[in-house]
């Protein structure tokens, strides 16, 4: 199997939450049903093999998947794994019609399930941890690559101050 394939395959899916990342699950629960339009459990939680930074999990329902980033547990440095920044770039592109997972809720309260989180939509994709594609045919790297570059001149059709994220540099 080629090394970008086998990269895919194993940092792609989700696990078991690995015991240093458990979480809280009924006290995440009760947030959400006052704080997530629509939600309605019960939830079933696994995290994303590979979450990089933020522990990034799947919470899953009988009626709905969510994904939640969270601050990793412990002391941290004041502008490190900015969860609340990700939240509001995600809310300020997704109102423009930017293609973005739905921004459902910001927590920053520590006391819920131990560090600030946000909840947002799942969406199903492909996963490609090697950038040069080298599981995908020329033809199908050709259509990915013209998708990206459109993708991010229309992100920068966007005047940062009129939708609110001016102050970020």
């Amino acid at each position: 199997m080629a090394e970008g394939v086998r990269s895919d395959e194993e940092f792609s899916g989700t696990k078991p939450v690995e015991e240093r990342h458990r979480i809280d699950e009924i006290s995440l629960d009760a947030w959400m049903r006052l704080h997530v339009e629509g939600y309605q459990g019960p939830l079933t939680v696994l995290q994303f093999k590979g979450g990089q930074s933020n522990p990034t999990y799947r919470l899953d329902t009988p009626t709905r998947s969510y994904v939640m980033r969270r601050k990793p547990f412990g002391k941290l440095l004041p502008s490190a794994h900015a969860v609340d920044r990700e939240y509001r770039v995600i809310s300020a592109l997704g109102k423009q019609g930017f293609p973005v997972a739905k921004a459902y809720a910001l927590c920053t309260d520590d006391a819920v399930i131990g560090a600030a989180f946000y909840i947002m939509s799942m969406e199903e994709g492909r996963v490609f941890w090697d950038p040069t594609l080298p599981s995908q045919s020329p033809e199908a790297r050709r259509a990915i690559f013209t998708s990206k570059i459109e993708t991010l001149a229309k992100l920068h059709t966007y005047d940062p101050q009129a939708i609110g994220l001016g102050e970020f540099g």
